[in-house]
């Protein structure tokens, strides 16, 4: 069995500490609590930054403080850019990829988020992926609608987009693909006949997050959890952290006979060379 890469998204953009104190919004935040999450079993770090105010940020020195500061404390682990939307203009969300991170989001659509609309037109989607593929950044192609499954495929076509790509299917988000096992299996289908040989992880979004993070482990894929996806441990409490979240993954991991990657064998299985 293919060990399961347990991707954290420690902070996105609307979580908040009167929401839960646990989440990370400063950058020193950020870093320890993803060095927590790296020891609990994560291999890949989701992040985004805020400004002094916690709101979304685009600041590349955040992002460069960030990155640096995790690449100190946690050894070979994946980090990755956000550049998606909330809270930003198109032209600042690729501001920071001259700091050439080893992975960075890439949504392949546009997509109603619940208040807002995540605004990707073609152009814009085609330059992030100019920039991505210039600077060897792989991309991990965010999956919010199955159209953009069929685009992910259009740009390795159009040479955008590297073989074997990595995707993740995010699930339970209003408006956008629901939390149904059924989906997700056609999904994964789908995937294989146009995406040969790619990777793959599934987010679950709120009180979706476990159940999806079981799906995907029994689909073969790897998992995503953390605080901005999800800032409850269950319907009885907040989590108490990323790493306590992470943890739970690990667990289910072990309980079905495989095991967390490690971020070099994590690295191994993304085929990122840097």
């Amino acid at each position: 069995m293919t060990p399961t890469i347990i991707s954290v998204a420690i902070t996105g953009s609307l979580p908040t500490q009167a929401q839960n104190p646990a989440v990370p919004i400063s950058v020193a935040e950020q870093i320890e609590s993803t060095q927590q999450a790296f020891e609990a079993g994560a291999a890949l770090v989701h992040i985004h930054v805020r400004d002094e105010h916690g709101q979304p940020s685009s600041d590349p020195e955040r992002f460069a403080e960030a990155q640096a500061g995790i690449r100190k404390h946690c050894p070979q682990m994946i980090v990755q850019f956000s550049t998606g939307g909330r809270g930003r203009q198109l032209a600042e969300r690729s501001s920071m990829l001259y700091l050439e991170p080893d992975m960075a989001s890439l949504a392949t659509g546009s997509v109603n988020f619940p208040t807002s609309v995540y605004e990707n037109p073609p152009d814009f989607i085609e330059d992030l992926a100019r920039q991505m593929l210039a600077r060897r950044i792989k991309p991990e192609v965010e999956i919010f609608d199955v159209a953009m499954l069929y685009n992910a495929a259009e740009l390795v076509k159009k040479g955008l987009l590297q073989a074997p790509a990595h995707v993740q299917f995010v699930l339970g988000l209003k408006n956008a693909l629901p939390a149904r096992r059924e989906l997700l299996e056609f999904l994964v289908r789908e995937l294989k006949s146009v995406l040969p040989g790619a990777t793959w992880t599934a987010a679950g979004m709120g009180r979706h997050q476990l159940t999806v993070n079981r799906w995907a482990l029994e689909l073969g894929g790897h998992a995503r959890t953390g605080l901005e996806d999800n800032i409850r441990f269950d319907e009885q409490r907040l989590a108490a952290s990323n790493a306590e979240l992470v943890a739970r993954v690990a667990a289910l991991c072990h309980e079905s006979g495989g095991r967390p990657a490690s971020a070099l064998e994590a690295r191994g299985i993304l085929g990122l060379v840097r």
